[in-house]
């Protein structure tokens, strides 16, 4: 078709070219997103089923402990948002991009699960997440740089270590807090297949130091995150 018969918009001298800014803007809304809590879930909440109205069955400690461990479990979704998108943004192999992408997706079902269950408790966010946002995204590009193997590899080692902290929530929350226990579990699951996914496609086990350094700055981050 003649150029002169196109519609303005669809006209040559009318296409937008991608410049180097687009996926900064991309980046900085998706941050907005998470840390708005505008970010809404693609899967039914796993706690569903159970009785949304069981915080009165909590003791006013029982509440604000059950509170505490999914701020820490909320502040772990919004460092997974960051970490994925700064790897997948780093990264130049498609496949592995998508495959973090994927993994993406169903923490921000986490996010989403993890929010609705704070406002239950009556509760909030951690007031230090843009911090752990903007530090879990630097994290994310330098890992996503250090080549496809070394990228999965932190991606294993971050999703073992969550796995190992979703257990010990699962020990400490209150007996008769079923709804965050449902949530809690589906957590485990996904995050179980996401570093099975990893080891499968090549992740390439880190050193020791590394590893140790990244429990470090996970202690750091579930001290504070259960009471700020």
């Amino acid at each position: 078709m003649p150029h002169s018969h196109l519609p303005p918009a669809y006209h040559p001298r009318f296409v937008r070219r991608q410049s180097w800014f687009d996926p900064l803007i991309e980046e900085f809304d998706a941050s907005l997103q998470v840390l708005s809590g505008a970010s809404r879930a693609s899967r039914a909440n796993p706690a569903g089923l159970q009785n949304p109205q069981d915080v009165g069955t909590l003791s006013a400690e029982e509440q604000q402990h059950a509170a505490g461990l999914m701020r820490i479990n909320q502040v772990g979704e919004v460092c997974a948002q960051a970490l994925y998108r700064g790897q997948a943004a780093a990264c130049k192999d498609p496949g592995t991009v998508e495959l973090l992408q994927v993994a993406s997706a169903e923490e921000v079902d986490h996010l989403a699960w993890c929010n609705e269950r704070l406002k239950e408790l009556r509760s909030r966010p951690s007031l230090l997440n843009p911090a752990w946002y903007a530090g879990s995204f630097a994290l994310g590009l330098l890992a996503g740089r250090a080549g496809v193997a070394r990228s999965l590899g932190f991606m294993a080692e971050t999703e073992r270590q969550v796995e190992a902290h979703l257990e010990e929530h699962l020990n400490q929350l209150p007996e008769q807090d079923r709804r965050s226990k449902a949530i809690v579990e589906q957590m485990k699951t996904d995050e179980i297949h996401h570093r099975l996914t990893a080891e499968e496609h090549g992740a390439q086990a880190l050193p020791g130091p590394i590893k140790g350094l990244m429990t470090f700055m996970s202690k750091i981050m579930t001290t504070t995150a259960y009471r700020i």
